[in-house]
């Protein structure tokens, strides 16, 4: 089985060896894309919190249930992932009543706009890089 694995590798690297130009950009674009990837702020890169963030960067603010509906999502779900965005600053939670109905409100933080904007910058960055190959 070693012996196997090792000639397994020397015919890998020779074929690397011998790639066409098409073939070696193409790596060259997956390898732009791996170095940019570590640089993306994964607590916004998240679906759902994605979901959460674009729809606070163009409202004041949204409720509970505008943002459960608005994401079709659960309320454990939606839950879960305003709660990390509150502990990273970039959501501000506001709990009160109206009447008798508990009410929850979130609105972007300036931190969290600026997160989100700094995380736009990139996916354009990245959108323009790949495009340029």
């Amino acid at each position: 089985m070693v012996a196997r694995t090792a000639m397994a590798r020397t015919a890998e690297a020779a074929a690397a060896k011998q790639q066409s130009p098409s073939a070696v950009r193409a790596g060259h674009e997956q390898e732009t894309v791996e170095k940019a990837l570590p640089n993306l702020d994964r607590i916004i890169h998240e679906r759902m919190r994605l979901g959460i963030v674009s729809a606070l960067a163009v409202n004041d603010s949204l409720t509970f249930n505008e943002l459960k509906k608005l994401l079709q999502t659960t309320d454990g779900n939606l839950s879960v992932h305003a709660r990390r965005l509150e502990e990273v600053d970039y959501v501000e939670c506001t709990k009160s009543f109206e009447g008798r109905v508990p009410k929850t409100e979130y609105r972007l933080t300036p931190a969290g706009r600026k997160a989100f904007e700094r995380y736009l910058n990139h996916m354009e960055a990245l959108i323009q890089a790949m495009r340029e190959h």
